[in-house]
């Protein structure tokens, strides 16, 4: 089977999931105490017939299901609502976000790449030495660490204390430029690789390490292959075929929008637009930005295939 026609066949057996994902989701909003137009109860200047006719207006007073039928009937129209806070068409605001969440996912991603596979590999290679007790001990920090706590003392070290980085933004106001972005850029993408080196990094070196142990690894190396060839033409390449998984389900939560970092550094991304979507209870926002988080993850899951078949030729699509 080609692979477009799996990438189809496995796009379209998807929907079911994402309806029953999407049917779970809206009730779980639903079922939370208060609801958007709580803020204004508490404003004595708004009368209870205005509520009932915001209420209405909004089709707040139908029955959930109801409410839900009209929901699905809109997304399927491609038609995903107005957000109850800003007023405005949700795709609207998330064509406005999306951006600077791929700019800051991306770099973040390549980043945590380009440090944890070398490091993981340089572990397994030096088992029990000094570099793989430090990788150790910094690869369990990392995890542990809360990343908010790290993100603020990062604020303070780089930002408060030596001036040398910006503390929150995209952009300085009246700037704008390449390099200006680039300094903004800095503190929040490595507070969101830091995560993702450690575990990363800790999976290729225990998916290194049951590799080198194979028959087929010492056979390579009694035919006086040299240790490069052996560790990056044999050992890596079967290796990776696990380490794939974990990166690309982690890929998928990164693009749905980092929402800790987003929103310590005030990054305009997905991640503060929830924040603030569930703050108001903007079911509509919400709703907009969990199914895409869910699609997100399964086209992430197909692409994985994909890769899987890059990385070993023998694993066909079924």
């Amino acid at each position: 089977m080609s692979f477009p026609i799996y990438f189809a066949h496995r796009l379209l057996s998807s929907i079911p999931l994402l309806l029953g994902v999407s049917i779970l989701l809206y009730a779980v909003l639903h079922l939370a105490p208060g609801g958007p137009l709580d803020v204004y109860a508490d404003n004595p200047s708004v009368s209870p017939e205005a509520l009932k006719n915001l209420e209405r207006e909004l089709g707040l007073d139908q029955p959930v299901p109801i409410q839900y039928l009209h929901w699905l009937k809109a997304l399927v129209q491609g038609e995903w609502g107005y957000s109850i806070r800003s007023g405005r068409p949700v795709t609207l605001d998330i064509s406005e976000r999306i951006g600077p969440t791929l700019i800051l996912g991306g770099t973040a991603f390549v980043l945590a790449l380009l440090v944890a596979l070398p490091l993981g590999i340089l572990s397994a290679l030096r088992r029990y030495s000094t570099v793989d007790y430090t990788f150790t001990f910094l690869s369990f920090l990392g995890i542990s660490m809360p990343i908010f706590w790290l993100a603020l003392m990062l604020q303070a070290l780089f930002a408060v204390r030596l001036h040398l980085l910006p503390s929150a933004g995209l952009e300085t106001i009246g700037d704008g430029s390449l390099p200006d972005r680039l300094r903004h850029l800095i503190l929040p993408a490595c507070i969101l690789a830091v995560a993702n080196i450690a575990s990363w990094g800790r999976f290729v070196r225990s998916s290194m390490l049951d590799v080198l142990g194979l028959d087929y690894i010492r056979t390579a190396r009694a035919k006086g292959l040299s240790e490069r060839m052996v560790t990056y033409r044999h050992a890596l390449r079967n290796a990776l075929v696990p380490v794939v998984t974990v990166i690309a389900l982690d890929f998928a939560g990164i693009l749905s929008g980092a929402v800790v970092t987003e929103t310590i550094f005030a990054w305009p991304g997905m991640g503060r637009l929830f924040i603030e979507a569930m703050n108001g209870r903007d079911y509509p926002t919400l709703m907009a930005l969990l199914m895409i988080g869910s699609l997100a993850l399964i086209l992430t899951n197909i692409l994985t295939d994909l890769v899987y078949s890059l990385i070993d030729p023998r694993i066909r699509y079924e």
